[in-house]
């Protein structure tokens, strides 16, 4: 009983948790718009993006416009995530729109187009990588993206930059090409600086090692990272019988394989390769050395 009561205990504080980062993010996203982006005539994309250039036509703030553009999505939000994600989604645009509002009225913190892509796309990038990365979601473009691909053979990532290409075409027409570049410029950085943060250094990495001291090498493993290895029997075609370690590791453990390989076997080699996602358990069986 004291265990259950430990363990939604726990679970109501990562969701609480959860929802102060989605808050956080949502701010810091809303102070990238109306600081860097906005006033610079820099659109994000998605409906985001739609809104700053409805902006320019619809007598509404850009707040009232982002949230209403979103609603619909709210309502196929919940029916593809389930109702913690409708949540943290209706929070974080609340927040974003509220927080777009507020920062209206500051002043803007540069005038310099080259400057506001560069920073404005990093801050914009973490601050939609919070949201992300805590369950929730500033942008009813992604949840359109899945209805659609799932009638089509594109995938939600080709949608979501077709839909963002268009956007950066009107962009052009109603206020230069160099705008419109700027956009698409901000819109990779951005991209690029949500994967880091989503991700993290956390970031999965899949190692295989043939080795001929698989052994020693799967010790060292566990010793100094607290990772367990699968062995797996393989054949060369020349070398005849190997052994190969298969180990799950994070970005930032990379170094450590490669130094223990180095040590303990100069004849042997490894591959390493991205992990997309992960199901199941994938713990450490003890705490690290190296990362203590």
């Amino acid at each position: 009983m004291l265990q259950k009561q430990g363990g939604n205990m726990k679970k109501k504080k990562e969701i609480i948790i959860s929802f102060i980062f989605v808050v956080v993010g949502a701010i810091v996203a809303a102070f990238s718009i109306e600081q860097f982006l906005a006033p610079n005539n820099i659109m994000d994309g998605g409906i985001v993006g739609i809104g700053m250039v409805l902006d320019v036509f619809v007598p509404l703030p850009l707040s009232v416009l982002t949230f209403l553009l979103n609603v619909p999505f709210l309502y196929i939000g919940f029916r593809q995530m389930g109702s913690l994600f409708l949540a943290k989604t209706a929070v974080g645009m609340v927040v974003f729109s509220v927080s777009l509002q507020i920062f209206y009225s500051w002043n803007m913190a540069t005038s310099e187009p080259l400057l506001a892509t560069v920073f404005g796309g990093i801050v914009l990038g973490i601050g939609v990588g919070l949201v992300i990365r805590y369950g929730g979601c500033l942008d009813g473009t992604e949840t359109m993206a899945i209805l659609i691909s799932k009638k089509t053979s594109l995938s939600v990532g080709q949608i979501i930059l077709i839909f963002n290409i268009l956007i950066y075409l009107v962009v052009g027409l109603l206020f230069g090409s160099d705008r419109a570049m700027y956009s698409l410029l901000t819109y990779f950085i951005t991209s690029k600086v949500i994967d880091l943060v989503e991700v993290g250094l956390d970031e999965a990495k899949a190692v295989m090692i043939i080795t001929n001291e698989s052994q020693q090498i799967s010790d060292a493993i566990f010793e100094r990272l607290g990772r367990t290895v699968t062995i797996l029997e393989g054949e060369g075609l020349i070398s005849g019988k190997k052994v190969i370690l298969y180990c799950v590791v994070t970005r930032i453990e990379i170094p450590v394989i490669k130094k223990i390989l180095q040590e303990d076997d100069e004849s042997g080699f490894m591959t390493v390769s991205d992990v997309s996602e992960i199901v199941g358990n994938h713990i450490k069986k003890k705490a690290s050395k190296e990362t203590k």
